[in-house]
C-alpha cells in the first residue's frame, strides 16, 4: 500500500475520492477532513456507506463517529443510520454510534443509550453512552445517571457525575454530592468540579 506520507498530498487534493483509497488509514483520513462537510447530502451518504460497509474496523469506526456532524436537516437519515450501524459486534462501533447520538443531541435514542450505559457491553462504550446522555439532556436519564453515578464502574461513576451537571434536583445534587466521598479519585475529582460549577453559577 505504500508509505502513508505518499498519500497525503492526494489526500489534501481530492478528500472525497481518498474514501475510496486502498489503504485503510487514508480512508480515516479522509472522513476526517471531511466531517465539517456531512452537511452536504453526497458526503453524507458516503461516509453513511463507509460506516456500514467498509472491511476496516476503524474506517468504520470513524465513519459511524462522523455522522453525527451532519446538519439538522440530515438528522432523520443520520438517525436512521445510526439505528443499523449500533448493531455492529464490534465494541469500537457501538461506542461511534453511541459517541454519534451526543453529538446529535436528538432524544430518539434514548432508550438504547439508557439500556447500553446500564448494561454489560464494552466500558467505553458505555462510557459514550453516558457521555451521550449528558449531551441530550433528557429527563427520562436521570434516574439512570444517578444509579450508574453511585453503582457503576469508576469511569461509569465518573462519566455519570459530569453527565448529571446538565440537571438540577435535590436528587442529582445528593449523587453529585455523594461523589465527593468516592472511593475512586476519578469520581471524587469529577465531583468536585460539577459542585464548584454549581456553586459559581449560583453566585450573583
Amino acid at each position: 500500500m505504500g508509505d502513508l506520507s505518499t498519500h497525503l498530498e492526494d489526500l489534501l487534493d481530492d478528500p472525497v475520492g481518498a474514501l475510496g483509497h486502498a489503504d485503510p488509514a487514508v480512508r480515516r483520513l479522509a472522513i476526517s477532513a471531511l466531517v465539517g462537510r456531512m452537511g452536504e447530502r453526497d458526503i453524507f451518504d458516503a461516509v453513511a456507506a463507509l460506516a456500514g460497509h467498509d472491511d476496516s474496523e476503524r474506517v468504520r469506526a470513524e465513519a459511524t463517529e462522523a455522522i453525527g456532524h451532519c446538519d439538522g436537516a440530515l438528522t432523520p437519515d443520520a438517525l436512521s443510520a445510526l439505528e443499523v450501524i449500533r448493531d455492529d459486534e464490534s465494541a469500537l462501533i457501538v461506542e461511534a454510534a453511541a459517541t454519534a447520538y451526543g453529538e446529535l443531541t436528538d432524544p430518539q435514542p434514548l432508550p438504547w443509550l439508557i439500556d447500553l450505559a446500564s448494561g454489560d457491553a464494552d466500558s467505553m462504550a458505555r462510557e459514550a453512552a453516558v457521555a451521550a446522555l449528558g449531551a441530550i439532556g433528557d429527563e427520562r436519564a436521570v434516574s439512570t445517571l444517578i444509579a450508574l453515578a453511585t453503582s457503576g464502574p469508576p469511569q461509569v461513576r465518573r462519566r455519570s457525575m459530569v453527565a448529571l451537571s446538565v440537571f438540577d434536583g435535590p436528587e442529582v445534587e445528593a449523587a453529585v454530592r455523594s461523589g465527593l466521598e468516592d472511593r475512586n479519585p476519578m469520581v471524587r475529582e469529577a465531583a468536585e468540579m460539577v459542585v464548584g460549577e454549581t456553586l459559581r453559577a449560583s453566585r450573583p
